[in-house]
């Protein structure tokens, strides 16, 4: 995929800067780009594994929120811009260095729905999003199923241990006694049952 990409291609306006002026048009762009770097299989990775910290996906959607404001605030953007910014932000958020084409990939399809999205042509974008929203609910069903077990298994758990030492104890102080109780009876080579304290046989 990535030898067809013209990292040159471009999108540019004559004045003012690429922001939709159709506000369907550029919420269907902005929610385009965040799909983009949602599909990002790195920084979705780097997310996954908290390599930006606990706030890791927070940043996600700051990579987002730059890349769509290159097209805010600019009046020409092309596909090697995007990337660079991608590259840079994954570099300066997550402390990973991406060697692949991975990055050009993802600015190439911030670029086509770019273009989609002039025509009026949403159909890859709704696609994503509903991909997307399908593999959130099932990723929120799991956590749910984690989040009802979790408060309760170091209880559980703090609760068996502090059981099993008081067990433990008990059970060292009737040991304790029963060695005591067999220590104290001792008999001779004459048979005779001799009764003596420890600390006195020799």
């Amino acid at each position: 995929m990535a030898t067809t990409i013209d990292p040159t291609d471009y999108v540019e306006v004559e004045n003012g800067t690429l922001t939709f002026p159709n506000e369907k048009q550029q919420a269907k762009f902005e929610l385009g780009v965040c799909m983009a770097v949602y599909k990002w299989e790195e920084l979705a990775t780097a997310v996954e594994n908290s390599w930006g910290g606990p706030k890791s996906a927070e940043k996600r959607d700051w990579i987002s929120g730059i890349v769509i404001d290159l097209f805010k605030e600019s009046s020409a953007v092309d596909i090697q811009l995007i990337e660079e910014t991608l590259l840079y932000a994954m570099v300066d958020e997550f402390d990973v260095q991406v060697d692949n084409d991975s990055a050009l990939e993802i600015a190439a399809l911030v670029m086509a729905f770019y273009k989609q999205v002039q025509e009026q042509k949403y159909d890859h974008i709704d696609a994503l999003y509903a991909r997307w929203q399908e593999k959130r609910n099932t990723q929120e069903e799991k956590r749910h199923v984690h989040i009802e077990e979790d408060p309760n298994n170091p209880d559980d758990s703090d609760n068996g241990d502090d059981d099993d030492d008081d067990d433990n104890e008990d059970n060292m102080d009737i040991d304790e006694e029963r060695v005591e109780h067999k220590e104290e009876p001792i008999i001779d080579d004459d048979g005779f049952q001799l009764v003596q304290k420890k600390g006195k046989r020799r």
